[in-house]
């Protein structure tokens, strides 16, 4: 049986990409009945007697998976995230490093709209690169109107199925349309009333970018740790679980605990407020959320 790999899924179709063509597919019953649903960067077996009506029959295991947006086996995620309009947020871009710190994807943040800043901006968004490079991540600014960027982020796209992630509005589609001109994804401003993107992404879609496959995928603003355990979160924070090899007590949590080399860093400075406050946040939303029945 002929084996590829999801590039497209769509109103019940999935593109299946085997040797340099497109099959389009549907799914066996079985995966309803086993409640696994098909996702695009599925490596699958199909059969097929065109390229129109072919049937997917086994799904190969995933090395990890996202829920929102719906994509198996990434390699790298580049956050996507404004310099303004929307302007930069730490908060959502430390929710999106933690969940895909727990998804074992290797991270990229790549900060957008870098010709739209002030000064005042440029230095402030060059300070938030300087942290999150010290805590261990790549941080690239660019912009898609001056192409400031561009060359740096084609290298890392090469040999690697990667996701474009971030909130709606950010420029990722104008990001994507740099990268590859004759793609012409559909762009839109920011909607002056609510103050953040509109919408242009409606599905998920592997593109062939240079050496390398990129998702686009739709933006949203909102993520929830449905999975992460109180313990887990310090893994998903490099610079915290650096520093908690040095405190007193094993499995400490960094809130209250004697001889704790985290908050020591916080309340020294070496280690970023809003770092510390956001692990916080989130360690104690997880501790009261709803439990799963």
């Amino acid at each position: 049986m002929p084996e590829g790999k999801i590039v497209k899924a769509l109103s019940g179709f999935y593109y299946v990409f085997s040797n340099d063509k497109l099959v389009q597919c549907r799914g066996r019953g079985v995966f309803r009945k086993n409640k696994i649903t098909p996702l695009v960067g599925d490596e699958v077996v199909f059969q097929a007697e065109n390229d129109t009506e072919g049937y997917i029959l086994e799904i190969k295991e995933r090395k990890n998976e996202l829920v929102r947006p719906p994509i198996a086996n990434v390699d790298q995620a580049i956050l996507v995230f404004s310099a303004v309009e929307p302007d930069f947020s730490t908060a959502l871009l430390d929710r999106f490093l933690v969940l895909i710190e727990y998804n074992r994807i290797r991270p990229l943040i790549c900060i957008t709209k870098m010709d739209l800043t002030s000064e005042a901006e440029k230095i402030n968004i060059h300070k938030f690169a300087e942290d999150y490079q010290k805590a261990g991540y790549d941080v690239l600014l660019t912009s898609s109107e001056t192409a400031e960027g561009i060359n740096e982020l084609l290298p890392y796209i090469k040999g690697e199925i990667s996701v474009f992630a971030g909130q709606s509005g950010v420029g990722k589609s104008s990001l994507l349309n740099v990268l590859r001109p004759d793609l012409s994804l559909k762009t839109n401003d920011i909607s002056n009333h609510l103050g953040r993107g509109k919408h242009t992404t409606r599905h998920v879609e592997l593109i062939h970018i240079g050496e390398g496959l990129v998702a686009d995928t739709p933006g949203f603003s909102s993520l929830e740790f449905t999975e992460i355990e109180a313990e887990e979160l310090n893994f998903c924070f490099p610079e915290i679980q650096a520093l908690s090899e040095e405190c007193k007590f094993r499995g400490c949590l960094h809130i209250s605990e004697p001889k704790c080399a985290v908050k020591s860093a916080y309340e020294d400075g070496e280690l970023p407020a809003y770092r510390y406050e956001h692990y916080l946040e989130f360690l104690d939303e997880i501790k009261n959320r709803k439990p799963r029945y």
